[in-house]
């Protein structure tokens, strides 16, 4: 299994409307082959600002990597470019 988990930490001037639509598109981009499960969630602590959760699980590396390229992947990349600075974690898992 292939493990992708992303923090988004929206920046400060955002306004809800356009967090709850950006949290719409994340959800939106995990449907398909070899996603196994597809989290996104808006963090419950927000000591360090309002902070999306994307955590996704893939069958393996090459199932992230065909995901990764996809149209729908890149539009909510630019859209999260916008308005948030992110952090990523890949890793796999036996």
């Amino acid at each position: 299994m292939f493990r992708h988990v992303v923090l988004f930490r929206v920046r400060d001037d955002v306004a809800d409307p356009d967090v709850s639509a950006a949290i719409a598109e994340l959800r939106a981009v995990g449907e398909g082959p070899g996603i196994l499960s597809w989290d996104i969630a808006l963090s419950l602590d927000t000591r360090k600002g309002r902070v999306i959760v994307e955590d996704g699980t893939f069958v393996d590396r090459a199932a992230f990597d065909a995901w990764r390229v996809t149209r729908a992947h890149l539009a909510v990349g630019e859209t999260l470019a916008t308005i948030s600075d992110w952090w990523v974690g890949d890793w796999e898992r036996n």
